[in-house]
């Protein structure tokens, strides 16, 4: 076995094939296309609320998912490396050494496309559309592409 494990946790998207995303700092959600958020031509991501750049815009059911299927691949590793340990001691030797009983996995939830009450918005400045609170589709918002802020009469 390497050293190092890959894990991919797939996200889901909409009907319309929006992703949702969720700001660090003014922890708005917002959703854009799978397209848009794979697009390497799209340097930064602007919060559309706030206006901010974040480093990553992971919903926490996403980290929460990930630490659990981190934590169960963790299990299997130190109980292997037990096992194996058990099947090394030799008869012989006066300390004996047993794993135990396999940790039981913890439920890996998947994640579901969820907050459906977010409106489009088509931003003419970048061409594209995101899924916005209507709060911010009435009143004024950020593209999430170049940050420019773009008011509901637009």
């Amino acid at each position: 076995m390497s050293d190092e494990i890959t894990i991919n946790i797939s996200i889901p998207a909409d009907n319309d094939g929006f992703v949702l995303l969720q700001c660090s700092h003014c922890v708005e959600f917002f959703k854009l296309t799978a397209h848009d958020c794979e697009d390497d031509s799209i340097l930064y991501i602007y919060c559309p609320a706030c206006g901010l750049i974040s480093e990553n815009y992971l919903t926490e059911e996403v980290f929460e998912l990930a630490n659990i299927i981190t934590k169960n691949i963790a299990n299997d590793v130190l109980y292997n490396g037990f096992k194996q340990l058990e099947r090394k001691n030799s008869s012989r030797n006066p300390v004996k050494f047993k794993a135990g009983k396999k940790p039981k996995h913890e439920y890996e939830n998947p994640i579901r496309s969820r907050i459906d009450e977010l409106q489009i918005k088509q931003y003419a400045c970048c061409k594209r559309s995101a899924k916005i609170k209507p709060l911010l589709n009435m009143s004024a918002s950020h593209c999430p592409f170049c940050g420019v802020i773009n008011f509901a009469n637009e």
